[in-house]
This record gives structure tokens, C-alpha cells and sequence, in this order.
């Protein structure tokens, strides 16, 4: 891990955890939609937001499992505000079906993480007909997102605290199809690489946020909007498949040396949604913790605005 000891500007690296890059911040009166919770970055990330305080609402397709982990946080932290929550990232009645429950729980909300993801299923549609990666990393977190914002606006107005939003993203968004996004051929399974699948939802989720940010200054709403990568880590991401498995635990036996445990995946995300420093910046790619440059699609205006238009008329 030597490679990610070097500090950035934020006085963190790769090497530091999500403990570390929040101590001392108080996070006590905001609340957290983390989604993907009940396992890997996303569990992490809920274990330290609850740690500092904020009341964090989990969201899983998997309650069981999403149950062990509240329970867990829980025994290690008996004043944590945790709930847990339903919801099924690759169907839009299920999210619609969240955001509506959501709304009628009356919670504020603060801060939005849109973490849960899938890698490298066989080629696959969603309950709507979209590709699998895609409609899970990105369509779903697209429209969760479009459905809560109102929610943070009126939290923002009636708090006067800066709403922040976290789209985890990956640096696998640099390995996307030559088109950056298959507009015309995304549920095509000719040609279809899981790989440059899972890059191109990626890169979805980097021009969401670098869009939504930009409209949201135009807006004059003081609500952040950035896409971070939490490093490359061993979490159970990759979709249950036998030759993907043996392939990717090949891999990473041969780079074991230079990945990051979940503690420390977990870090940048933390510190984008609670850190002090960040107040204020917005439509930024983060990695260790510190501003990165994303590839030249990810900063394509034109592309992400096209985008934009594209996911409004999936979701209706």
C-alpha cells in the first residue's frame, strides 16, 4: 500500500480510512440515503456516517443481510440512528416505489449516496428492459436522485445546511465503448463487453453528477454534486459467475499488494459527503481522497447534457 501514502492537498491518501478522514467531524442532525448498504463500501460507509452522528437510512435489495449490518453498527454504536429500507436499483417501480415511502416518512435529507453497483454480469436486461449494468450503476441511481432532490432542496431551505450529493463511480470509467455511451445500441447484446458495459455506467454517473451540479448552480441551490473512485478493492461487487470469478481472483492475487481494504475504500466517499473542506465544491471527481481528473468523455458538456435528455425520456 506505499503506492497510496502520498498526501494530496486534503492531507489524506489512499492509505487512510473512512475513520480517519472524518475524525472529529460532527455529523449529528444531518440524514443519509446510502444505497448498496448491506455489504463492502456501501456497509462501511454507514458504519462511519452513523459513528459521526448522522441518521443514516440504508438502502438494499437485500434486507436480510441489510439487517445483520443495522444490527451490527447497532451493538458497536447503541446511539446510532439506522434504518433500513428496500429497494431494487435495476427496477424503476422499485425506486419510485422508495422514493414515494420515503416522502411519506416526512425525514429530511442531507446527504445522498448513490454507491450500490454490479461488475461484469453476461449480457442481461433489467425488469425495464435496459441493460443490466447500465440500468443498476446508473439509470437507478438516476432516477432514486431525480425523485429525493425536492426532498433536499426544502432541507436545505429549512436548514440552511448544504445538501451534498456522492455518485461512486470508478476509474473503470476511462474503459467504456469507443462512443463513451451506446445511445443507440445500450440494450444491443451484440458487441456487448462486460467490461466496457460496467465503464460506460461509470462514465454515466461521472456526466450525471458533473450535469446535475452544473444545474444546480444555475439554480443558485446549494447542494454539491461529485463522483468519487474508491480505489480498487475486493468487495463481493462482482456478479456470481464462474469464469468471471476465477478470472478476477487471479487478478487479484497478482495486484493484492496494491489494494485498498474496505475501510480505506470507503474513505473518499466519506470524506466528499461530511468533510468541512468540501463545503462549496461541486461537479469534481475525487480519488484518495483528494481531486482527480477523470478522462475526456467524462468532461464532454455536449455528451453529458445528451445524456441527460437520454435518462429523462427511460424514466419517463
Amino acid at each position: 500500500m506505499w503506492l497510496f501514502g502520498r498526501k494530496g492537498k486534503s492531507e489524506f491518501s489512499g492509505n487512510s480510512t473512512a475513520e480517519q478522514v472524518t475524525n472529529g467531524v460532527d455529523g449529528s442532525g444531518l440524514t443519509a440515503i446510502v444505497t448498496g448498504a448491506s455489504s463492502g463500501l456501501g456497509a462501511e460507509t454507514t458504519r462511519v456516517l452513523a459513528l459521526r452522528g448522522v441518521h443514516v437510512i440504508m438502502v438494499d435489495k437485500n434486507m436480510n443481510a441489510g439487517t445483520e449490518v443495522r444490527d451490527k453498527i447497532l451493538q458497536e454504536i447503541p446511539c446510532a440512528k439506522v434504518d433500513i429500507m428496500e429497494l431494487d436499483l435495476s427496477s424503476m417501480t422499485s425506486v419510485r416505489n422508495f422514493a414515494s415511502e420515503f416522502k411519506s416518512l416526512n425525514y429530511p435529507l442531507n446527504i445522498l449516496i448513490n454507491n450500490a453497483g454490479v461488475f461484469g454480469p453476461p449480457f442481461s436486461l433489467s425488469q425495464d428492459n435496459i441493460e443490466l449494468q447500465f440500468a443498476t450503476n446508473y439509470l437507478g441511481h438516476f432516477l432514486l436522485t431525480n425523485l429525493v432532490l425536492g426532498i433536499m432542496k426544502n432541507t436545505v431551505l429549512e436548514s440552511g445546511k448544504e445538501g451534498r450529493i456522492v455518485n461512486v463511480s470508478s476509474e473503470g470509467h476511462r474503459f467504456t465503448y469507443n462512443e463513451g455511451i451506446l445511445f443507440h445500441k445500450l440494450n444491443d447484446p451484440s458487441g456487448y463487453s462486460r467490461i466496457c458495459a460496467y465503464g460506460q455506467s461509470k462514465l454515466a454517473t461521472l456526466l450525471h453528477a458533473s450535469e446535475l451540479a452544473r444545474k444546480l448552480k444555475e439554480d443558485g441551490v446549494q447542494i454539491t454534486v461529485n463522483s468519487v473512485h474508491p480505489g480498487y478493492i475486493r468487495t463481493n461487487i462482482l456478479y456470481i459467475n464462474s469464469l468471471m470469478n476465477a478470472l478476477y481472483n487471479t487478478l487479484i492475487h497478482a495486484i493484492r499488494f496494491i489494494l485498498k481494504d474496505i475501510p480505506q475504500g470507503a474513505a473518499t466517499t466519506c470524506y466528499v459527503a461530511l468533510h468541512p473542506e468540501m463545503k462549496g465544491k461541486s461537479g469534481e471527481y475525487f480519488n484518495n481522497c483528494n481531486l482527480s481528473k477523470p478522462s475526456k468523455l467524462a468532461q464532454d458538456v455536449t455528451l453529458a447534457r445528451k445524456l441527460w435528455d437520454f435518462s429523462m425520456d427511460l424514466i419517463g
